[in-house]
């Protein structure tokens, strides 16, 4: 059987029909969403930083509704104060951070907000770990802090602190002493004949009491003796 042997330049025309179509798959996959982040003082200990984010809708069919933020170290919830957001959002601080909600946007819209920190920590990057949730209760999680991971969490590079620059005094809700709760303040009834021992020479105060009217009791038998006794010789 013989060979074909195609003309060189049906051969190259072969190859460009390839490489076209490759391409044509491979911008036909859609790129991954993931939560955008970024700030135009992004700098070790700045203060007083806007820091904006988009969080890219993956859903056709539902609004996101909710993003939840886990702050990065350095940072904490008393720290951050709301700039702006979707109409009819409201910020509330949290334990680790702070959550974004309100009335579900319009299927395939992104959520874009910012915050003000009081002051960025000295570090290099910070990562806002984000969970994002639509309308039906679908989430994504953008939390995984490998470059190459499949849900990616929004990382800000920092530049070198300025020259001079320093941590500023914590915030007043760091250093203030916590209220004490109901749960606190009250105290077992264990602990309260503890301290009544510890108080009266190391006994409860049921056996003080015994003690004082055994005296009393046996004054008043001495006392009885003593009298009965007089009227007798008498």
């Amino acid at each position: 059987m013989s060979r074909i042997t195609l003309p060189r330049a049906a051969r190259r025309l072969a190859i460009a029909a390839a490489a076209s179509a490759t391409a044509v798959v491979l911008t036909a996959v859609p790129a991954a969403a993931h939560v955008e982040v970024e700030s135009e003082k992004a700098e070790a200990l700045a203060e007083h930083v806007t820091i904006s984010f988009e969080a890219e809708s993956e859903s056709d069919s539902a609004g996101i509704t909710e993003l939840k933020v886990v702050l990065p170290e350095g940072i904490k919830p008393a720290d951050v104060t709301y700039d702006k957001g979707p109409e009819g959002w409201k910020f509330a601080a949290e334990d680790a951070g702070y959550t974004v909600k309100g009335p579900a946007l319009k299927a395939g819209e992104n959520a874009e907000y910012s915050i003000t920190v009081r002051q960025l920590p000295d570090a290099k990057e910070l990562a806002f770990k984000t969970l994002q949730t639509y309308g039906d209760k679908r989430t994504d999680r953008w939390i995984e802090l490998d470059d190459e991971g499949e849900n990616p969490a929004p990382v800000l590079k920092l530049e070198a602190a300025a020259p001079g620059a320093k941590q500023t005094d914590p915030s007043p809700s760091d250093t203030a002493s916590p209220t004490p709760t109901a749960d606190d303040t009250a105290q077992p009834s264990s602990a309260k004949e503890t301290d009544e021992k510890s108080d009266q020479g190391g006994l409860p105060a049921g056996a003080w009491v015994g003690i004082g009217a055994a005296v009393v009791i046996a004054i008043a038998a001495v006392f009885f003796v003593v009298r009965r006794r007089g009227g007798a010789r008498s």
